[in-house]
């Protein structure tokens, strides 16, 4: 429901009778492929192919296996969950069509925390409220805060060392509501049956068979047996979770150890990706963070902290740093002047001076409490003392490494942030440009900042040498400041992070040591060595926090703690582990369908890290061998693909309660069966005895297992590279052979709605259900479809859907008149216009085929759809122009053949046609691609010369209209009786040599790929007049098709003089001439040979028009004039 007062920015429909018509038929045909079970596929039984070896199996039944990132089981799904599933989807109608076996699976993620915390808000909300929410005053609603389930985290990058992603997801919604209940009013759910969902189980059992009941309204090719829920809530699918855990375990991929993590105070345990409402992907950020001595207090300080700290106490003022081997040029030390800050006792004698913000993080990382008493609520830690930072400015501390050994002041500066590190900021601008601008002005305006000069003006020191070319010396940031970026304030931020990035990238990658303990190293080196000896010597400690805001599905905004869990050892703890990985995805025998894709991955697998892999909190399958934990929702959902291969020889229904075909037992799926299932293991008499699962049966789900895999393509939105597709790809690593290993995987972008961000506050929302309900499943999927293929966000238009219904309806009518069209031609379809019309298909059949295998589905769209019926039309109107009229035998072929084009995408429209209009006996989809001829060039340029001399014919007299209209002065007069003249040339005139053969060098070096340049080339030549146009279609020719040698060698591939006859009649009626003549032009347009026309076919004719010296051959010039009649 759109908020009070907003336009509604969906889209309505009025005369919904032809969406209805073609609503009615889906309907129908969903009915029969449910009925006829079409989409349900199995391997080759051991019957079919006893003993038969993997590539023999696929050799002899290909197959194709696809599935996207299953749905996680909190709501309805919309059309952004679509976009993604859409790509599957079509990939499996064409596989089919390719005469493929294919599986397409569905299971449902109801793993983690989601479902928990939001049946614990209802709980909460059923006590404040009642039963029915009778309690609830709908006034409240108004003050309300926004709820944002999953907005986009933008973060800074602030350690160049490593790479880090972010959630890309554009459309984040935004939803009027302050509690849970009202969230699930917006869902369509009953107030009645809300109550029911403070049970976490009722969500499993509610939301499955809407997804189901959807998805097969949108016509989606998927084995329904397979279905499944995660969670130990189906014990067959919980013991294979067990299984892959206890052997990851085994292998030490799975550790127990200390280690950094999010974590929610208020849940008490980490927080991973899928636990979030807000700042999914991001990580701890490591700090170190020092200890800064309190030498000397302000006098605004001292009276406030007397007699409550200690005379005999240390209190120190603790900055996090990035750069711990700058901290040599330490000069002064930075608070917030109008920033809250406490002085926080962590033992009798030592006190910490920072933000209560990085208190409560520092609190989860050793310090103040144990792990074992670990606080829900930030009121467990209160300061000794709280004060602005304007009262702290002046104290004089002493800073570990610095030059400056009799202390530095700490200073104010305007641009500290709460919300990042301590809130303290140790200074050096010899290396940071932030720094140097601020002491700058520090220096320049004592008076106005309310501190004295000489605290500021001090000597800056050269800690680090830079190689470079830059002539910025041994203080970069002076350099970057004062000449590079020519910054004059601090408040220039932009320029400054251009700066700051320049000096950190320089000062790590090209920096050695000028001062110190590690002078001469390379900054590279020498960082960890600096750190360790600060921490060493109790001069710091490390400190860590989010990298961005992170909030749990509990509405508790997390923290980094510090402590021992369970984890996957990615990255660089398993270098071996991790290395494979990276050579595989830089195989040949992994696609990522774009370049982006790989990239993303690249980048995940340079910075990803150790794992939580456990939790104590939610639902999901136990930890095996320590089972007080669950498995992590990211973490037993990796390998799942393999499950849909057997998942419906384990059980008939989506819990596992009723057992499958083989009728196994789940006690009966041991570590051992899972082991020879998913091919680790071979047969064995102990196996089937420990079992007690026969042979027959073991082999069974072995075949399954081994036709199907490895699945050939995975789908996902780009936001699950950071974590699960990159899990996906470690995990079939470390648990499969290589020959099972994913083929692919693709990942797409998020959906706008209408240009616009998703958002039910706004109106702007739609669920699957919707858009079936409203545009129907065909005309959604082309809109899907025509939304893009790349990783950038697309677009569903609603204007797109609902243009697709009339665009369906008028097709689906236009077929079946054709088909009861007793007036069309039945004779030899070898005319002119047929060759055309039946080449034109061919050339689009093949280009349709591939789109579709290239996964490029707009474009797949535009050929099956757009272009077949752009080639139709102009048929169409060609021969009814030229009184040919059409032919029915090439008709109905195009109909056959636009139903099986559009089939992967409009899989119920191509059905009724090929079913009710053609008669086929059997569904589409079963049908194989059109084998056709390759498309004849000749013909295809003959084609395009069709449309580019009437195209220019009908436009100069549509200009001579214009002109008229306007009472301007015309060469003739459209309205009264003319005559057009069409001037063919005979031969290429000899100016013309030099630019074919630019165009041959360019052709051979660069495929013509850029125009530009070679644009340019032509301009230095001569007369680009004349010239541009001739090359751009010598260009255009080539792009078309037409064989190099014909093009170059200045030979046209078609016979114009004969093409031109077959358009006379056609032009005649188009343009309304009463004549029509076409003169071959002879002598560089000087004389010519009149060829068709009222005179005597070659009649010399010695004066002609000066537009016939521009005539070329394959680019004819004309002419009208008015005659009497």
């Amino acid at each position: 429901m759109a908020s009070k007062g907003a336009p509604d920015p969906m889209m309505k429909l009025e005369n919904t009778e032809k969406r209805d018509t073609l609503i009615e038929i889906e309907k129908r045909y969903q009915e029969k492929w449910q009925a006829s079970k079409i989409f349900e596929a199995d391997a080759p039984t051991l019957e079919e192919m006893p003993g038969a070896s993997q590539d023999e199996l696929h050799s002899k039944h290909p197959k194709s296996f696809v599935n996207f990132a299953y749905p996680y089981m909190n709501g309805s799904l919309h059309v952004g969950h679509c976009f993604t599933i859409s790509k599957p989807e079509f990939s499996a109608g064409f596989s089919r069509l390719q005469g493929k076996r294919v599986l397409f699976p569905l299971g449902y993620h109801c793993t983690g925390m989601p479902i928990k915390a939001c049946a614990d808000k209802l709980t909460n909300e059923v006590a404040m409220f009642g039963k029915d929410f009778e309690g609830y005053k709908e006034e409240e609603a108004d003050s309300a805060a926004d709820y944002v389930p999953a907005p986009t985290q933008a973060q800074t990058k602030e350690d160049i060392t490593k790479f880090t992603a972010s959630k890309g997801k554009a459309n984040a919604k935004t939803i009027k509501a302050k509690y849970q209940f009202q969230i699930m009013l917006s869902q369509g759910i009953p107030k009645q049956e809300l109550h029911k969902f403070a049970d976490p189980q009722y969500w499993l059992k509610y939301f499955p068979p809407l997804t189901k009941q959807d998805l097969t309204k949108f016509g989606a090719r998927i084995d329904w047996r397979r279905q499944f829920v995660t969670t130990d809530a189906n014990p067959y699918y919980d013991a294979f979770v067990r299984w892959q855990m206890n052997r990851l375990h085994e292998q030490d991929k799975i550790k127990f150890g200390s280690r950094y993590t999010i974590y929610s105070p208020k849940d008490g345990q980490p927080c991973m990706d899928h636990d979030r409402d807000e700042g999914e992907a991001i990580l701890p950020q490591e700090y170190t963070a020092l200890k800064l001595k309190v030498i000397e207090w302000s006098l605004k300080a001292s009276e406030l902290i007397k007699d409550k700290i200690p005379d005999s106490a240390n209190v120190y003022f603790v900055p996090a740093t990035l750069r711990p081997e700058t901290m040599y040029g330490q000069v002064c030390c930075f608070v917030g002047p109008n920033i809250n800050y406490g002085i926080f006792k962590v033992t009798e004698n030592e006190y910490y001076v920072f933000t209560k913000r990085a208190a409560w993080n520092l609190a989860f990382q050793g310090h103040f409490f144990d792990s074992d008493h670990f606080p829900k609520s930030n009121d467990a830690l209160q300061p000794v003392v709280e004060f602005s930072g304007s009262v702290v400015v002046g104290t004089l501390v002493h800073a570990p490494l610095s030059v400056l050994t009799k202390g530095v002041r700490i200073l104010p500066m305007e641009s500290v942030l709460a919300t990042k590190g301590t809130g303290v900021v140790t200074s050096v601008p010899s290396d940071s440009p932030d720094d140097y601008a601020t002491v700058r002005d520090l220096v320049k305006k004592p008076e106005f900042y309310g501190i004295k000069k000489e605290w500021a003006e001090v000597e800056i020191q050269p800690i680090i040498k830079i190689d470079s070319d830059e002539p910025h010396g041994n203080i970069i940031a002076k350099y970057l400041v004062e000449e590079k970026y020519k910054i004059q304030s601090p408040k220039d931020t932009a320029a400054l992070a251009k700066a700051k990035d320049d000096a950190y990238k320089d000062g790590f990658y090209k920096g050695s040591m000028l001062i110190g303990e590690f002078k001469g190293e390379s900054v590279e080196s020498a960082k960890p060595k600096v750190r360790e000896s600060l921490i060493q010597r109790g001069e710091a400690f490390a400190y860590a926090e989010p990298a961005g805001r992170v909030v749990s599905r509990s509405g508790d905004e997390c923290v980094v703690a510090y402590l021992g869990q369970w984890f996957l050892d990615y990255g660089e703890g398993n270098p071996e582990w991790r290395d494979t990985v990276v050579k595989y995805l830089h195989s040949s025998d992994f696609q990522s369908w774009s370049s982006e894709t790989k990239n993303a991955f690249n980048g995940v697998l340079g910075w990803l890290n150790r794992w939580a892999c456990a939790r104590s909190f939610g639902l999901g399958s136990r930890l095996p061998w320590d089972k007080k934990f669950l498995v992590e929702s990211l973490s037993d959902s990796t390998i799942y693909m393999s499950y849909y291969t057997i998942a419906h020889f384990l059980h008939k229904d989506m819990f596992g309660k009723e057992q499958g075909l083989l009728n196994i037992k789940p006690e009966q799926m041991t570590d051992d069966v899972w082991d020879y299932i998913m091919t680790r293991t071979d047969m064995s008499e102990e196996l089937i005895k420990s079992s007690g699962i026969s042979k027959e049966k073991l082999e069974t789900l072995r075949r399954q297992l081994e036709y199907w895999y490895p699945f050939d393509m995975r789908t996902s939105g780009k936001d699950l590279i950071p974590n699960h597709l990159t899990f996906c790809l470690y995990i079939h690593a470390a648990l499969f052979p290589p020959a099972l290993w994913p083929k692919s995987i693709r990942s797409n972008g998020h959906l706008l709605l209408n240009g616009a961000k998703m958002s039910k506050s706004k109106g702007n929302f739609l669920t699957v259900n919707d858009a079936c309900t409203k545009f129907g499943a065909d005309a959604t999927r082309i809109a899907l479809a025509d939304g893009g293929d790349g990783v950038d966000d697309a677009n569903f238009d609603e204007s797109v859907a609902n243009s697709n219904i009339l665009r369906l309806y008028t097709l689906k009518e236009w077929c079946e008149e054709v088909v009861k069209d007793g007036n069309l031609r039945t004779d030899a379809s070898d005319n002119f216009f047929d060759r055309v019309f039946e080449n034109e298909m061919n050339q689009i059949i093949h280009e349709a085929y591939k789109c579709y295998e290239a996964t490029d589905y707009k474009l797949a769209l535009k050929a099956s759809l757009f272009d077949f019926t752009s080639a139709r039309d102009f048929y169409r109107e060609a021969t009814t122009a030229s009184g040919l009229g059409m032919h029915k035998e090439l008709l109905l072929k195009y109909i056959e053949y636009q139903a099986l084009l559009l089939a992967p995408i409009a899989p119920h429209w191509s059905d009724y046609i090929w079913c009710e209009v053609l008669g086929k006996p059997n569904s589409i989809q079963l049908a194989l691609w059109p084998k056709v001829n390759e498309a004849i060039t000749s013909i295809t340029a003959a084609r395009e010369y069709v449309r580019m001399v009437s195209s220019a014919i009908l436009s100069a007299e549509g200009n001579q209209l214009k002109k008229k209209s306007k009472g301007k002065s015309v060469s003739f007069d459209p309205k009264l009786p003319k005559r057009l003249t069409i001037f063919a040339a005979a031969s290429f005139p000899a100016w013309q040599d030099q630019y074919i053969e630019l165009v041959r060098q360019e052709f051979e070096a660069t495929g013509l790929q850029d125009d530009k340049d070679l644009v340019a080339r032509v301009k230095k030549m001569g007369d680009p007049k004349k010239a541009i146009p001739f090359v751009q279609n010598l260009r255009r020719s080539l792009q078309v098709g037409e064989k190099p040698s014909s093009v170059f060698d200045r030979k046209l591939p078609f016979d114009e003089l004969q093409v031109l006859k077959e358009m006379v009649v056609g032009l005649k009626k188009t343009t309304g001439c009463k004549e029509i003549e076409v003169v071959l032009v002879k002598e560089g347009g000087k004389v010519g040979e009149l060829m068709i026309g009222s005179a005597a076919s070659g009649s010399k004719i010695e004066s002609l028009p000066q537009s016939a010296e521009g005539a070329v051959p394959g680019v004819p010039t004309f002419h009208f004039e008015n005659i009497s009649t």
